[in-house]
């Protein structure tokens, strides 16, 4: 008996897929920061987003546990309708300081949150000039908001400032990672403000990976900031920081806020504990001690995102593999995630890790990319 034709599609597809060496699936890491277990072995992680080791902050999880408490595991409505609590009004005033706005707007993921801002304020009258290697949230938001695209050389201000020259839409916005997520290098976030300002164009900045070097103040009243609490805070979540005007209207337009269920609050109250941890001395120390990590694996580099291009999938594969050989996990990233050709070890590096782990690493590195 036939399995029918969707059945037979996607065999088709799963072939394709594993003849172009792309084919991926969850491995089970039972891990409490960058330690774990993978297949009956002890690994150091080396891929993960949790930047300063908050997840498994002693404060951080007792501030969920207290939230599991009082409120429950979750929230069980839409914020608009009553699924709102308390610590998630505290949460967006704290996030508001934070990034020196009038408001933010609490989502269940930065992917969401990049989606919810883009198809709020992008539409067909509305270009949308996209750095070429922005996140995919990012470019699937675009595609939601049915806007015309106009994609700028990767960090290349003067050809933004060309593309919104020319163009005839009505209005404009424009959107780049601070921190791109492959490449770990650094957007020039001052000649994008400038340039925007000049074009009245709306800039929306995602800040992930931006967890090095020091907090910008006021960006401007058309600038949207967009984060996450699930990488450098250790949790789970995104938000949209920025003028009451326009985060007002997010709250009122944006489906992913409107028609999903609230943030639990153990989440919540665990971001919000990470972030009062981020803004004391002892977060000030976790950065420096992240910063230490980052120069004894790449002098100078300005993000915890260290990426080693192998070139075809793989080598790129193959060069994981012998990693975890040695007990050190790292991701191989490969097509769709990255461009055909750029495959890459993405090595990501935590406040969490030891001088020794670290060091380990960097030994590995040497001995496999002289």
């Amino acid at each position: 008996m036939s399995d029918g034709v969707w059945h037979e599609w996607a065999t088709r597809e799963a072939q394709l897929v594993h003849a172009r060496h792309q084919w991926r699936a969850p491995r089970e890491v039972d891990a409490r920061g960058p330690d774990g277990v993978l297949d009956g072995r002890d690994v150091v992680s080396f891929a993960s987003n949790d930047y300063l080791g908050l997840s498994a902050h002693p404060a951080v999880a007792a501030a969920a546990h207290a939230a599991i408490d009082r409120w429950g595991t979750g929230s069980g409505a839409a914020r608009l309708i009553v699924g709102s609590r308390p610590v998630h009004h505290e949460l967006e005033d704290a996030l508001a300081v934070w990034k020196h706005s009038e408001r933010a707007v609490l989502f269940g993921s930065g992917y969401t949150a990049n989606l919810g801002v883009l198809t709020t304020f992008a539409g067909p009258d509305v270009l949308v000039c996209s750095d070429e290697l922005n996140h995919a949230s990012i470019v699937d938001g675009r595609r939601l908001a049915r806007a015309p695209l106009a994609v700028y050389r990767h960090r290349d201000v003067a050809h933004l400032d060309d593309l919104l020259r020319q163009s005839q839409a009505a209005r404009a916005m424009v959107v780049s990672e601070t921190v791109f997520s492959m490449d770990g290098d650094v957007a020039p976030v001052d000649e994008l403000i400038e340039v925007c300002a000049h074009h009245d164009a709306l800039l929306v900045l995602d800040e992930a990976h931006a967890v090095l070097g020091p907090e910008p103040g006021p960006l401007g009243d058309a600038v949207l900031r967009i984060g996450t609490c699930s990488k450098a805070l250790g949790a789970l979540g995104g938000f949209v920081a920025g003028p009451r005007p326009l985060t007002d209207l997010v709250e009122n337009q944006a489906r992913p806020y409107i028609f999903t269920t609230a943030l639990s609050p153990a989440d919540a109250a665990a971001a919000l504990a990470a972030l009062r941890v981020v803004r004391s001395p002892e977060g000030a120390d976790l950065r420096t001690r992240l910063r230490r990590h980052v120069d004894a694996l790449r002098p100078g580099h300005p993000s915890p995102i260290l990426p080693i291009v192998c070139g075809d999938e793989e080598a790129a594969v193959a060069a994981a593999s012998g990693l975890l050989e040695q007990g050190l996990l790292v991701g191989a990233i490969r097509p769709p995630t990255v461009p055909a050709g750029t495959s890459r070890l993405r090595v990501t590096v935590s406040a969490a890790h030891s001088d020794d782990q670290v060091a380990r690493l960097a030994g590995a590195l040497r001995a496999r990319f002289p």
